[in-house]
């Protein structure tokens, strides 16, 4: 029954925050997975709004943060905890189903925790470079590895170094995206040493040299995205390749605006609810379905003609 409970709020949570998700797992996760798909998601959007939440003190929030990941280190030993709230309850209950020891569950979920820690204790300081590589680093792991746990679970997917590049060219470009709203709340997307070579503050979006710094960030996100897509265009389960193809074309219309701004930054994107933007992504799953079967056929048609040779 308690199982059941966690399974109805994080359903719940889901369908609230976020309607793309919602429908993923509806339409495109193993159905078997589906509950936990909807646990994932419910909780780090849970951890994510109370860190958020400047309506609490700093210290809460660090409290909140710090038995969260307690939590997490005692699910995966196995060891029960008593008094959980309903949302701790759903973070039990999806460790608990995990299939294999060092499973691509438990590094989505250990790195997506890393990156909602990173932002609370990163807010108000400038970071460096190689903290900014590490985030994306970080992020494009957690979004391939739960991408790749939830939709095909057992598919052998193949290893890659371009495995992890189209989640990773996605989050450079959601730190553009948000970089003007984030710094609002004390979170800067631009390196310490890049500003201080060059002068600036995270203020000055509009300088040449942060214009610049944008351009090779679109620059660098732009060829990721190419690499990451290739290796997408190699899978044979259809709803991952969709899935991930999806994810990227959101992304890659920001990119588009930014470029048609002169690389600089808004406060606002609104293409994701642009009906010109949902058609291209619907052409886009056409393209993609019907180049899938064409390839599978293709592969068929190969191996067939091989075994005959035989």
């Amino acid at each position: 029954m308690m199982q059941e409970n966690s399974a109805a709020l994080a359903r719940s949570i889901t369908r609230e925050g976020s309607k793309q998700a919602y429908y993923t797992a509806r339409l495109m996760v193993d159905k078997d997975l589906v509950n936990d798909f909807n646990r994932a998601y419910a909780y780090f959007r849970w951890i994510d709004d109370i860190v958020d939440d400047t309506n609490q003190s700093y210290e809460k929030r660090i409290t909140f943060i710090k038995r969260q990941k307690e939590l997490i280190d005692r699910f995966y030993c196995n060891d029960r905890a008593s008094n959980l709230s309903s949302e701790e309850q759903i973070i039990a209950d999806l460790i608990s189903h995990d299939r294999s020891k060092d499973s691509w569950l438990q590094s989505y979920i250990r790195n997506m925790f890393a990156i909602i820690e990173f932002d609370i204790y990163r807010q108000g300081r400038l970071v460096t470079e190689q903290e900014l590589d590490w985030y994306t680093e970080r992020l494009g792991e957690s979004v391939t590895d739960g991408i790749q746990y939830f939709i095909g679970n057992g598919y052998p997917y193949p290893d890659s170094d371009t495995r992890c590049q189209a989640a990773q060219a996605a989050h450079i470009t959601h730190l553009l995206r948000d970089m003007v709203q984030d710094m609002s709340d004390g979170l800067i997307n631009i390196p310490k040493e890049y500003l201080e070579e060059h002068g600036i503050s995270p203020e000055d979006t509009s300088s040449p040299a942060f214009r610049n710094w944008v351009r090779n960030r679109v620059n660098l996100a732009r060829s990721m995205f190419r690499d990451g897509k290739r290796y997408l265009d190699e899978l044979g389960v259809l709803r991952c390749k969709l899935v991930g193809r999806w994810y990227c074309a959101r992304f890659e219309v920001v990119l588009d605006t930014i470029e048609k701004d002169n690389y600089i930054l808004r406060s606002n994107y609104n293409e994701r609810r642009n009906v010109f933007t949902w058609l291209k992504i619907a052409m886009l799953g056409i393209s993609v379905t019907l180049r899938h079967f064409s390839d599978q056929n293709s592969k068929t048609i190969a191996k067939t003609n091989g075994t005959i040779r035989k």
